[in-house]
């Protein structure tokens, strides 16, 4: 007779926590370095911004950019996506993400800025405000 599930569960936990110790070392590197892109990143995008080092469209497109190149370190570093070889879970998982995000987003936009239309004051929307058309 096998030996009781709990034996079982011991011997897999067991076989876990026996990871080499160079892998462990690997992996904390790995995130180190993801950390430290990560902080270069932001550390870079509030530079731009708080030391006036570039004015109106410069200065977004630069921190856009900055954001979504600290997107991919978060997906490389983090999360371990690096789309080689055939993951195409991980790439449906990106995909999904993002449609996600783009609906939210679009849609919150949609709608405040529907709201903002509507609570325009009658005098800024360019018409009069008498009932009579001004006659």
């Amino acid at each position: 007779m096998k030996g009781s599930p709990s034996e079982e569960a011991q011997k897999i936990q067991e076989r876990g926590n026996a990871a080499p110790k160079k892998l462990r070392e690997e992996e904390l590197a790995t995130y180190l370095k993801g950390l430290a892109f990560a902080a270069v990143l932001t550390i870079a995008a509030f530079a731009v911004i708080m030391a006036d080092l570039l004015e109106g469209w410069a200065a977004r497109l630069t921190v856009y950019g900055l954001g979504l190149i600290q997107i991919g370190v978060h997906l490389y570093y983090f999360l371990h996506l690096d789309f080689k070889g055939s993951r195409r879970e991980d790439l449906l998982l990106v995909l999904f993400t993002t449609l996600l995000a783009i609906l939210m987003v679009g849609g919150t936009l949609w709608i405040v800025l529907g709201m903002n239309a509507r609570m325009m004051p009658a005098g800024m929307m360019g018409g009069t405000t008498s009932i009579s058309g001004g006659m």
